[in-house]
């Protein structure tokens, strides 16, 4: 799977940044703002951010593959 340059970047913020920094803030307040199960929000928002990731190095593999010079 090919990725374009945006979705590559857009991933990559969300995968590397945006995710992790969430899971993070729900774990650490999420029952104190009344967020039900928090610990279920974390593991889904790590699970997304490694999906996230595994697309990231596919591309990239994949990108480096077919551009690779002899």
């Amino acid at each position: 799977m090919k990725l374009s340059n945006k979705m590559y970047d857009i991933a990559k913020w969300l995968g590397l940044i945006a995710l992790p920094a969430i899971a993070w803030f729900i774990g650490q307040v999420g029952g104190d703002i009344g967020i039900a199960d928090p610990e279920k929000w974390v593991r889904i928002l790590n699970a997304t951010g490694t999906l996230l990731g595994l697309l990231i190095g596919a591309s990239c593999m994949q990108y480096n593959k077919e551009n690779k010079e002899v």
